[in-house]
């Protein structure tokens, strides 16, 4: 993982808030530090990341707080991000470092989550505060929709794959959280009109490895041709188990199945975040990530 650090760029132009991004900044380069450092990496990874959340906390009320001082008219829609990352992604990511006795993986897992999502958070939805920048999530679904959408998700995975799933986020963004290989594909539709849907899948290379290896009985070291395409073939088949959600048997036709890099998926979220997506905890397996646009 790269080294965290502050730029000029990410100064939204309000003292109080600046400052306590700065110290966001600096709380997680400790962190990158200390997990570095086999003689303190467990307890003062421990205790650091309970400090990090007690900030993050503190900054996300103080940050509302100015929001509604100046009637920001985007307000409902960032505090929903941050009660996420409260309610969703940090309560998770805990959990799997207690469950991985704060392991260096587990904790490489914590910091890339937080790293991506407060580099994106700042950039995007904080300067829009300011109105340097416009907010990428420009289509808000409820919250009905996105718990079914979970369901959907959870289903599919313990049909298919035979994995349970937490959910990690209900707007992931992009954040990079692979320590190694990701392996990404694009489904793409088209109703009768000729509309686009996009679906998107996201496995952590962790992940792919550790269920194919529990659905074949054996290891499965590496990512290769035959796991490539695999994973496609399954993929497709997913969205079978999703698809009443979107009416996709009588409305859309798949078109085509792209592989992508990573960073060729993130790209697809340059001018907006996809309406629906979703980032899961695949029984400390790995993570997999859930997008249709």
């Amino acid at each position: 993982m790269s080294i965290v650090q502050w730029h000029d760029r990410f100064n939204i132009g309000v003292e109080n808030v600046d400052r306590q991004h700065r110290r966001l900044f600096s709380i997680i380069d400790k962190l990158l530090d200390l997990n570095e450092d086999e003689s303190k990496q467990q307890h003062a990874c421990r205790e650091g990341v309970k400090y990090l959340k007690s900030y993050t906390l503190k900054h996300f009320a103080d940050e509302e707080d100015y929001m509604q001082s100046i009637g920001y008219e985007g307000y409902a829609m960032h505090k929903r991000l941050h009660d996420n990352m409260r309610d969703n992604t940090l309560p998770a990511l805990e959990r799997e470092l207690e469950e991985e006795n704060y392991s260096q993986e587990s904790v490489h897992h914590f910091l890339g989550i937080c790293v991506g999502w407060l580099n994106g958070h700042i950039m995007i939805e904080d300067r829009a505060i300011a109105g340097k920048t416009s907010n990428k999530w420009i289509h808000s679904k409820s919250d009905d929709e996105l718990k079914s959408l979970e369901k959907a998700v959870c289903q599919a995975l313990l049909h298919l794959y035979r994995v349970r799933a937490e959910l990690v986020s209900q707007h992931y963004s992009g954040e990079d959280f692979s320590a190694g290989t990701a392996l990404c594909y694009r489904l793409s539709y088209r109703d009768q009109n000729d509309k686009p849907l996009q679906v998107f899948f996201l496995y952590e290379e962790k992940m792919i490895l550790g269920v194919l290896s529990g659905m074949l009985g054996k290891p499965v070291d590496r990512i290769d041709k035959t796991v490539v395409y695999a994973i496609k073939s399954i993929s497709q088949r997913f969205m079978d188990c999703v698809s009443s959600h979107f009416e996709l048997p009588d409305q859309y036709r798949l078109q085509k199945v792209d592989m992508l890099t990573f960073e060729q998926l993130v790209r697809n979220f340059d001018k907006e975040y996809p309406p629906y997506s979703l980032l899961f905890n695949i029984e400390q397996k790995g993570y997999f990530g859930f997008c249709v646009k």
